[in-house]
């Protein structure tokens, strides 16, 4: 029998090592047909999965209560599986080098507890060479197993988009691949089980990790794109948005939108790309132009802030500044990565007080990372300007009365700043505020 029918058969399991906004979902999706173990070893994160709760909000809590996947923090528990899937994520250091850390570091735990038999997929989005060249090394020396005789490898690219509850595991095309013929047929086979928009057979796995990393870095140039328009047309006194909607009509027009990029994903994974391009002497001109955009937005967003503080006459250095959102994109608790600090600190530069209100974002991760503390939105008031910062459903539902309870009552204008614009422009001009957006 193959490794495939031995799992579906119930007789071997599936391992998720890295139980994330990627990991968890996948091996949730997997346990509604086979045996899974789910390694984190983060083990207050495991306490929360057995205890029934999804501190990702991917699944929800009550999917979590009813799943059959084992979640555990004792790696030993890896030996019970034969197919393993790696779902690290794969960060970058503070020069915008490959911090491959996670990956190395489950390559290492994975090592430790693999079985003669095994394949392993790797999830994690990293530059072309690194399955084979940096994680198959370490796996041989933790196992004293030899790779391709004892056990196979695959690598098939994360395409979970945290937040969206449309674009799913089970929706979108997996691409799968195996470093040969039979490989590749089983971790096809296994992915199917749970993908229905079913499998996209990469010729290699070099292959299917540059079209990842492709496919970030062609949306962070997109997004770049429209940002330098969005500081273009501000020069020229023309709202980005309406010129969007007007060239929107065309049929080939790509529909991107300015905005801070963040998170582990868009904001991270072409720096990979152009690390490996630079070790092979070609360094990036359009990826990186893009890039630099796009860390700088954080900044422009503050300094126009600021200005506009100026053309209503209020004081900056005294002004009290209110952040709605903090999570790198809406609806996901996940601030890692977020591009909203930089307009956080950047204020702080200014001597403006800047307050933070977030009930989707994860307070203590907040903390933690950034040592920003949330203020409750019911407790903010007195206000000078306010920038509405991510696009969550519960801050596109408040109305204008909402709004203006944060301002004070001091007879001044009202500075707003609506980056995604969500709410009525027009009519929050019309009402005498100071409005703008990206």
């Amino acid at each position: 029998m193959s490794l495939y029918e031995d799992i579906v058969s119930g007789k071997e399991k599936v391992s998720l090592v890295g139980l994330g906004y990627v990991g968890m979902p996948i091996a949730v999706a997997f346990a509604r047909k086979i045996k899974v173990v789910g390694f984190d070893l983060n083990a207050a994160k495991i306490d929360l999965y057995k205890s029934g709760i999804d501190p990702t909000n991917e699944v929800g809590d009550e999917v979590i209560k009813n799943t059959t996947v084992e979640f555990t923090a004792d790696a030993s528990k890896l030996k019970e599986a034969k197919f393993h899937i790696v779902a690290v994520p794969t960060p970058v250091n503070d020069d915008h080098t490959p911090d491959l850390t996670p990956v190395e570091g489950a390559s290492r735990i994975l090592g430790q507890n693999l079985t003669k038999g095994s394949i392993v997929v790797f999830e994690s989005t990293v530059y072309p060479g690194v399955t084979e060249d940096i994680c198959v090394p370490i796996l041989e020396k933790e196992s004293g197993l030899k790779c391709g005789v004892d056990f196979k490898i695959g690598y098939s690219p994360e395409r979970i988009n945290p937040g969206d509850k449309v674009h799913r595991l089970e929706t979108i095309t997996k691409i799968v691949s195996g470093m040969d013929e039979e490989t590749l047929d089983e971790v096809a086979k296994v992915y199917e089980l749970v993908v229905e928009a079913g499998v996209y057979r990469a010729e290699s796995i070099k292959v299917a990790e540059a079209a990842k990393v492709i496919e970030n870095s062609q949306r962070d140039i997109n997004i770049a794109f429209m940002n330098e328009l969005s500081i273009i047309f501000n020069k020229m006194g023309i709202d980005t948005k309406s010129v969007l909607e007007a060239a929107g009509t065309k049929w080939n027009f790509l529909n991107f939108q300015p905005g801070l990029v963040g998170g582990h994903c868009i904001g991270v994974d072409p720096y990979y790309l152009t690390y490996k391009a630079e070790q092979l002497g070609y360094h990036s001109q359009i990826i990186l132009s893009g890039r630099r955009i796009n860390d700088d937005m954080g900044k422009y967003v503050a300094e126009t802030l600021v200005k506009n503080l100026i053309k209503a006459d209020i004081p900056v250095k005294s002004a009290k500044v209110a952040i709605l959102g903090f999570t790198f994109k809406e609806n996901c608790p996940d601030t890692r990565n977020t591009k909203i600090v930089d307009i956080y600190n950047e204020l702080k530069e200014y001597g403006i007080t800047a307050v933070v209100t977030d009930d989707d974002a994860d307070a203590a991760e907040a903390k933690r990372l950034y040592g920003v503390e949330f203020t409750p939105m019911s407790e903010i008031k007195d206000c000078d300007a306010v920038v509405l910062a991510v696009a969550h459903d519960s801050y596109k539902a408040l109305q204008m009365k909402d709004i203006e309870a944060l301002y004070a009552n001091n007879g001044k204008v009202k500075v707003l700043t609506d980056l995604k614009g969500i709410l009525d422009k027009k009519a929050y001009e019309e009402a005498g505020y100071l409005y703008w957006r990206l």
